[in-house]
């Protein structure tokens, strides 16, 4: 998955949609994210102690990562994220490095 945990993205589709928030936890497997204050749902929460009364708490709910697009911290515009190999000018067969980039501004992310 290209997004990571802390990166700023915008929201395209669902309720929240034109909303920019960043991503709290990448779930890899499931190609979901959580987004900070993006998809809450109300939880229902026990007293812990006698005498507390329950409380209906606000949580942050997991959106599938292809309703989101990258914010670019250079550019600041909505893209998409592509990946740039640098090659090991010691050995030519094997690349060294493998950086995350901005697909409209072509800089490092």
């Amino acid at each position: 998955m290209k997004l990571k945990k802390g990166d700023t993205v915008l929201i395209i589709s669902g309720k929240d949609k034109g909303r920019t928030a960043k991503i709290l936890k990448s779930l890899v497997k499931e190609r979901m994210i959580l987004v900070d204050g993006i998809n809450l749902k109300k939880k229902h929460v026990k007293p812990k102690k006698e005498g507390e009364k329950g409380q209906l708490v606000s949580v942050s709910a997991p959106i599938n990562a292809s309703n989101v697009k990258f914010i670019c911290p250079k550019c600041a515009k909505a893209t998409r994220v592509g990946y740039r190999i640098e090659k090991d000018p010691s050995n030519p067969l094997r690349t060294s490095k493998k950086f995350r980039i901005c697909k409209k501004c072509q800089s490092q992310v």
